[in-house]
Parts: C-alpha cells; sequence; structure tokens
C-alpha cells in the first residue's frame, strides 16, 4: 500500500509544479499593473477619480495602454487605445463573448443574468434570440418597418407635446418623466401595438421602474468585485429583485396575456412579441423564460432613449446658444414651419443628428465589459481565461491624439461635406459582435423627440445641471428644465 501512496504524492507534486509554472508564465506574459492591497484588490485607485474610466486614462500613462488591475477578486485587464479595443471586440470576439458575473444582473433578470442580451454570456441560444429582434430593431431606411417607426415616433411626440403643454412652463419643468412615457409608448407601440395612457397610474410606476434599474446598471458597487460584502447589500438586492418582478408582472398582464389570446400560428406576425411568441412554439431550444425576458428586455432599451435625451437637452443648454440656433434653424429650413419633424427629415438635418452623436462622445457612457472565455492574448500580452476586460472607451472619445479640443463641445466635428461623418475610433455603441443591436431605434426615437422639442421651444436651464461624467444616465429625479414657446409655434 505504500508504493502508491509515494506514488500519488509524486504525481500530485508534479501537477503542483505543473500549475505553478502555468500560472506564473500568464503572470509573467500578463501586462503590468498597479500591485494589489489584500481583499480589495486596486479599487481605491479609481476612487481617486470623478469616474472609472478616468481613473484607468490616468493608470494607463503610467501602466501602457493595456494594464492589468485586480479589483477585489476579479482580474480584470483594461484596454485604452483602438488597436488593442478593435482587438478584442472584432477580430478576437469569439474570444471574449462573455459578461462579468455580477450578483447584481442575476437578481434584475430572475436569478440568471443570461435571461438578458446584453450581460449574458455569448452562446447559440443569445445568436437566436438577436437574430429574431434584428428586423425590428434595425430597420432599412427603404423598409416597411422603417415607415413603421416614423409613424409611431410622429404620433407619440404629438401626444408628448400635449403633456408639455398643459404643464406650468412659467418656472421649471420636470421633463425627464414626460419624456420616458413618451419612449416607453414608442417601444410599447412598436413592439407589441399597444400604448397606455400618461395617467395610467401602473404605467407611471413600471416606467419609473424601468428608469431606476437604467440609473442602477450605469453604477458601480464594491460588492460587484467583492461578494463576501453580500450580507450588507441584502436590502439593495431585495428591491432590485422587487423591481425585475413588477415589471414582469406588468409585461404579461398588460400586453403578452391580450397578444396570446389574438395569436394566429398560419398569420405572419403583428409585431415583436408576436414573433418570439410564434417562435416560441416552433423553436424547442426556447422556453417561455426566454421569450418574456427578452421582450423585457428590449422594452426596457425606452430608458436609454429617455436618458440620452436628457444628456443632450443639458449639453445643449448649458452650452452657449450657437447650437441650439443652428438646430433651430436646421428644424425651421426643413419644415418650413408648416409640420412637426419626421424621421425622413433625419438626412437633411445633419447638424441637429451630429449634436446626438457628440453628446454621446463627451458623455463617454461605459460599453459593458467582457470576459475572456479561453486563454487568449491581447497584442503580445497573455489573458487567463475569466479575465474581466474593461473598454475605456473614454480615451478614444475624450483623447487628444483622437481629436481636436476633446474638451470642447462641437457637434461640427462630425460634419463633413454637409453630411454626417463618424471616425472609426468613435464607437459609443460597441463595435463587433456584441454591437448594440438596438442602436438603430436610439438614433430613431431621439432624433424625432429632441427635434421636435426644439422647434417649439427655446430650452433653457432652470437651476443645476447635474450631469455624471462618464455616464449616459442621469438620476431619475433629475434636473429641470425652462421651456419657452418659440414665435409662430401655437
Amino acid at each position: 500500500m505504500l508504493v502508491p501512496s509515494v506514488a500519488v504524492v509524486v504525481v500530485l507534486f508534479l501537477l503542483a509544479l505543473h500549475r505553478l509554472a502555468t500560472f506564473r508564465r500568464k503572470i509573467q506574459g500578463a501586462p503590468p499593473g498597479p500591485k494589489p492591497w489584500p481583499l480589495f484588490g486596486s479599487v481605491h485607485l479609481l476612487a481617486r477619480h470623478e469616474t472609472p474610466l478616468r481613473a484607468f486614462a490616468a493608470l494607463a500613462e503610467i501602466y501602457g495602454a493595456v494594464f492589468s488591475i485586480r479589483l477585489g477578486s476579479s482580474n480584470c485587464v483594461v484596454v485604452n487605445d483602438l488597436r488593442h479595443i478593435k482587438e478584442v471586440l472584432v477580430a478576437k470576439g469569439a474570444n471574449f463573448g462573455g459578461r462579468p458575473d455580477f450578483l447584481r444582473f442575476h437578481k434584475l433578470f430572475g436569478g440568471d443574468r443570461n435571461n438578458s442580451l446584453a450581460l449574458c454570456d455569448w452562446s447559440s441560444l443569445q445568436k437566436t434570440r438577436r437574430s429574431i429582434a434584428r428586423t425590428y430593431c434595425s430597420p432599412r431606411f427603404t423598409s416597411q418597418q422603417y415607415d413603421h417607426v416614423n409613424k409611431v415616433a410622429s404620433k407619440e411626440v404629438a401626444e408628448m407635446l400635449k403633456n408639455i403643454e398643459i404643464q406650468d412652463l412659467s418656472k421649471g419643468l420636470a421633463l425627464k418623466p414626460i419624456v420616458l412615457m413618451a419612449c416607453a409608448n414608442m417601444f410599447t407601440e412598436y413592439m407589441c401595438s399597444t400604448s397606455f395612457g400618461y395617467k395610467d397610474d401602473e404605467f407611471n410606476k413600471v416606467v419609473r421602474i424601468f428608469d431606476e434599474i437604467f440609473w442602477e446598471i450605469n453604477q458601480g458597487y464594491l460588492v460587484d468585485f467583492v461578494p463576501w460584502l453580500l450580507p450588507f447589500y441584502t436590502g439593495h438586492m431585495n428591491k432590485l429583485s422587487n423591481w425585475a418582478a413588477e415589471i414582469r408582472k406588468f409585461i404579461l398582464k398588460r400586453i403578452v396575456d391580450d397578444h396570446n389570446k389574438d395569436l394566429d400560428e398560419n398569420m405572419e406576425p403583428r409585431d415583436f412579441t408576436d414573433a418570439l411568441l410564434l417562435h416560441l412554439k416552433s423553436d424547442p431550444t426556447m422556453n417561455w423564460q426566454h421569450i418574456i425576458f427578452e421582450l423585457e428586455d428590449f422594452l426596457g432599451g425606452h430608458s436609454a432613449i429617455g436618458n440620452l435625451v436628457m444628456v443632450v437637452l443639458a449639453e445643449v443648454v448649458k452650452n452657449n446658444d450657437d447650437v441650439q440656433i443652428r438646430i433651430q434653424e436646421e428644424v425651421d429650413s426643413v419644415t418650413k414651419n408648416e409640420r412637426p419633424v419626421n424621421l425622413f427629415d433625419k438626412e437633411l438635418m445633419p447638424y441637429t443628428e451630429a449634436t446626438i452623436w457628440e453628446t454621446l462622445r463627451v458623455a463617454s457612457s461605459p460599453i459593458v465589459p467582457h470576459v475572456a472565455t479561453v486563454d487568449t492574448e491581447i497584442g503580445d500580452f497573455s489573458i487567463a481565461k475569466d479575465t474581466v476586460v474593461f473598454i475605456n472607451n473614454y480615451t478614444l472619445n475624450m483623447g487628444a491624439d483622437y481629436w481636436s479640443q476633446p474638451e470642447k463641445f462641437k457637434p461640427e466635428r462630425f460634419l463633413s461635406n454637409g453630411k454626417v461623418s463618424k471616425p472609426a475610433h468613435f464607437i459609443p455603441f460597441s463595435t463587433g459582435r456584441r454591437t448594440c443591436i438596438g442602436q438603430k431605434l436610439v438614433q430613431c426615437f431621439t432624433f424625432v423627440i429632441l427635434s421636435n422639442i426644439f422647434q417649439r421651444y427655446d430650452v433653457r436651464r432652470s437651476g443645476s445641471l447635474s450631469v455624471l461624467p462618464g455616464c449616459v444616465a442621469v438620476p431619475p429625479d433629475c434636473f429641470k428644465l425652462t421651456l419657452k414657446k418659440r414665435r409662430n409655434k401655437d
């Protein structure tokens, strides 16, 4: 019995040496970075700056365009330049298809973040779910879907303006709730063939919850990287679960149940909701949870648009009046003061569109982190499986190497020969296989809402304009604005 025992010990010892050597090779081949503290890693370095992305940019000056950083229990790599960002997102996108395993993400999606399209790991199931949505989320300019988007947007903007009109505009207006309800109705009308009244209490509650969740996802918490702190976040996690349950209840009761009653398997789908329900009946790899969460995920996209609208308004208002005047001149030139702006005017209003792009540039909202699903490389550096990879698009958006006078708000930087022109290093919706699938809808609805507001009103600040750098989300209870009707706009 002695010999086998010795043999086992020797084998285990050799295996341990092999693993240690492999670990050392990975460490030696890994990108350089700051020395971590016990338990918390280098989280303290991020606290020195206004946003994590600015902290990453500062650390890149010390350690290079690709560097390692340990955040709590997570090994992370930060990529700061275009060449290596494209390598991660495009050339080796298959190697970096995972998402961080944050506890908060699980709470928001029924206990499994893979129910989400944006926060899930890449898989054949997620590829199928994206393919179902692509027709509805990426309408081509000449398609019937694009025409439908235009009709939905125009109808809801008219309703939004009616609701603004009945407010007391003599003092600061809390515009965000009205904008969010308009955005939510655009999504439910387009994707579910239904809409809700602005005084519908259930609708108001769900729109508010979606906005709370959008703000939540755009924040960072220590528990994301130090999971043993979870007992201190019990109340917060319960709140996230309750939010998710309220949304699901509303969608089932007010949208899905009616669609199921009228669903005709022999007819073409009337909308995205029909398409999901029909696919559920024909695809054995899909289940009820996959369908409901996908619908919930896309309907939640309205929060991103509502928040972006508010950030654009803030940027325009806090800069000189020239930007607003140029937008209004463009609006008046196209519409001749005879009609509202519609989606087909976008090609004729490049400065207005450029203002949206410039806002996305200065906001530099973070791209969702990726995770290495295999041992791989970035440039000459070894990247171990399960490494969290941060894409620092703040460097791409605000770096002097990429832009002239990057701190200035200049929409004209996106214009060339009277048309919108976006450089290759500008990727606000990410790029590669995990690019934002709903970006076309974001662009369409944001344009129609903003251009009609500026057509009808002069917009001014009403007190402080608090917009966080590196974030396209604003707090649910955010700044107010003063709206004054322009002459001849009655």
